[in-house]
């Protein structure tokens, strides 16, 4: 595949190229390592291109895991404790984990609620996250899972990996990724219409295609 647009929020793109250059050279390396062509094994059952094959997620998420992964990357979890409290959470973000628990009894919350989040592909504080899912799911990325990440001191940039919508689009007529997929122009146009700072992490958005 290959590497059609990039977007920089908080200069994540700038952060890559100056501190990181290796990690953004090996995202570029492995991008270029997948054959989409490959992963056209999804039969549709939409009745609107019933038995059509089109791009499997699952496939090209296969693809990206191995590449990612025979280069050193690897999954992450983040544990924390959660309240309701902005002044509580502010102040025990970046707390040790055991910390953020007695902190909250402290403050009289007997039964601290214990979750995570977890990420894909992490090396050296970079997080990289890839997606042919639903518009939720790139939502959930960028706004919760990266600037969690982030704001716990895990990360100094998020990558999100994301098909151009020209990926979707089969030249023959009619489309090639199910329907319902987010795409690198919408998401950029919601970050866009957040604000300059909103999410306030540093971010590199990257479109593909085949």
């Amino acid at each position: 595949m290959k590497i059609v647009e990039t977007y920089s929020h908080l200069n994540g793109e700038e952060y890559l190229l100056v501190k990181q250059p290796v990690l953004y050279q090996e995202i570029k390396d492995v991008i270029a390592q997948v054959d989409a062509v490959k992963c056209m094994t999804k039969k549709s059952k939409e009745s609107t291109m019933k038995g059509k094959r089109l791009y499997s997620p699952e496939a090209l998420n296969r693809q990206f895991d191995n590449f990612f992964h025979q280069k050193g990357w690897s999954e992450s979890r983040y544990n924390y404790y959660v309240t309701t409290e902005r002044k509580y959470m502010e102040e025990m973000v970046k707390l040790p984990l055991k910390d953020q628990r007695e902190y909250l009894i402290q403050k009289g919350i007997t039964d601290p609620i214990k979750s995570y989040k977890q990420t894909d592909f992490v090396k050296d504080r970079v997080a990289v996250e890839v997606q042919f899912g639903k518009y939720a799911f790139v939502a959930f990325d960028l706004f919760v899972k990266h600037l969690l990440f982030y704001s716990g001191d895990v990360i100094n940039v998020g990558v999100e990996v994301l098909p151009v919508k020209s990926m979707a689009k089969d030249p023959k007529g009619g489309r090639l990724l199910s329907t319902g997929i987010a795409y690198f122009e919408g998401e950029v146009y919601n970050i866009l219409r957040h604000g300059r700072s909103s999410p306030p992490v540093p971010l590199l958005i990257i479109g593909i295609a085949p």
